[in-house]
């Protein structure tokens, strides 16, 4: 079973989630140029969206990326497995930077965005998301910490001298779809009358989590077959953030 750490483009139940984040690599595919660095590839499901907009291509993760998965092969691309901070390049090495739905996962937040400002080159530029707190209906271990928009903002401004803030939105459907999650993440969280999804150390809420995650979302696409299914990225916009975006979308500048 998939864990709630990453999302998977395989697990239909995820559709709705995966469907969102592929908002930011097509985003992205207007932005990118020259040497490009992915911080947390994940399955890489993004890189062949991405790869073509680079001269090279570099993907790393903390678990060992296979490339052999890409039929036919991605002549620009680099996987390497590598846990960061640090990030093992040298500075002023890479044109752009993406980082999808990683930074929440980071203990030092602070060190992993320092690193990123390192192997930009000047002028170079980080596109980054991660979860608005604002909008998780609860709390996943997985998860260090999440952000307002003002709180990523003053993390990114400690290293890059602009950054612009903007979230990702879902239009009825998929709104439709977050209320009837929302009902649904209710009904197992009222067992929690001591609120120990907070207070417990995280390690110990992760495996209960997963579990129950996936239970509801396949809950979800019982109830609503056509409505988890039909959920496409066109489904989402990009806007500047608020408090009712789903995820935050930054692009920060060296």
């Amino acid at each position: 079973m998939a864990t709630a750490e990453r999302v998977t483009a395989h697990e239909i139940s995820d559709n709705v989630i995966y469907q969102r984040h592929l908002v930011a690599y097509n985003e992205a595919t207007r932005h990118l140029r020259g040497r490009v660095l992915e911080v947390g590839c994940g399955d890489g499901y993004g890189i062949p969206l991405l790869a073509p907009f680079a001269d090279e291509y570099y993907a790393i993760d903390k678990f060992a990326p296979d490339p052999q998965r890409f039929s036919p092969a991605i002549d620009n691309l680099r996987m390497m497995q590598m846990s960061v901070p640090p990030i093992g390049f040298a500075d002023d090495m890479f044109d752009y930077i993406v980082s999808f739905q990683v930074i929440e996962h980071i203990e030092d937040d602070k060190a992993l965005v320092r690193e990123m400002a390192r192997v930009l080159r000047p002028g170079g530029k980080l596109i980054l998301t991660t979860p608005n707190r604002a909008m998780s209906l609860t709390r996943n271990p997985w998860h260090v910490r999440e952000y307002s928009p003002d709180e990523l903002t003053a993390l990114l401004q400690t290293h890059f001298s602009s950054v612009t803030m903007n979230g990702v939105y879902g239009n009825d459907k998929v709104m439709a779809y977050y209320e009837q999650n929302k009902q649904s993440v209710a009904r197992f969280t009222r067992y929690d009358i001591f609120n120990l999804q907070y207070k417990l150390p995280r390690v110990l809420l992760q495996i209960p989590y997963d579990l129950l995650n996936r239970v509801n979302r396949r809950l979800l696409l019982k109830g609503n077959q056509q409505l988890v299914s039909d959920v496409a990225h066109t489904d989402y916009h990009i806007s500047p953030a608020d408090a009712t975006c789903f995820d935050l979308l930054a692009i920060a500048t060296k």
